[in-house]
């Protein structure tokens, strides 16, 4: 898997696992989760745009060669 996939997948997966956390959060008026899990959300969205960026690089190098 190339790099640049792998980091899309993991970001979607950050993005899920986050949006759970802070649901959860919620739900059980637990403030600490409910920020660790926009946190982590937000990371997730960071990774996966880091792995868009990644992906069209790879895509410009190709078509350069």
């Amino acid at each position: 898997m190339k790099p640049s996939t792998r980091n899309q997948v993991k970001g979607a997966s950050r993005q899920v696992k986050g949006s759970v956390k802070e649901a959860a959060g919620k739900i059980t008026g637990n403030t600490r989760m409910k920020i660790a899990g926009k946190m982590e959300k937000n990371i997730g969205k960071a990774q996966r745009a880091l792995g868009n960026e990644e992906s069209r690089t790879e895509k410009d190098l190709k078509r350069r060669r």
